[in-house]
């Protein structure tokens, strides 16, 4: 695959990506949100605090597939009311391309050993 003469549309620059806050967060508690099919409400450890982010991810993990999970967040979007809660990011993951499959980004553990990235690490 080579260079395209042809610029995308969307394209970003670097400085506007460099703008994004990502950190490494775990997953420390869970919560049905009343009336919402899809949403979870996640209590996320991001180091220096807890964080409530809503996630449309639960058709496809339950409670017991979240606890504990290491996640990858964008800390600084704006917050954003979701059924009457006020997510403060968005969890990050990999969907296909009709959304029947999604996958949270993770970091990775070293094969052989139970070495984790702390809470809270910059994702670059």
């Amino acid at each position: 695959m080579g260079l395209s003469d042809k610029m995308p549309e969307n394209i970003v620059s670097f400085e506007d990506w460099s703008k994004l806050d990502l950190r490494v967060g775990e997953i420390v508690d869970i919560e049905k949100i009343e009336g919402a099919d899809k949403l979870w409400k996640l209590v996320v450890d991001i180091g220096s605090e807890k964080r409530i982010v809503c996630a449309g991810i639960k058709e496809y993990y339950s409670k017991d597939e979240l606890l504990g999970k290491k996640i990858v967040v964008i800390v600084n979007l704006a917050p954003r009311k979701m059924r009457g809660i006020e997510s403060q990011g968005m969890v990050l993951a990999a969907v296909n391309g009709d959304e029947s499959f999604v996958r949270l980004i993770q970091p990775d553990t070293l094969k052989g050993t139970s070495e984790k990235i702390e809470n809270g690490a910059k994702v670059r």
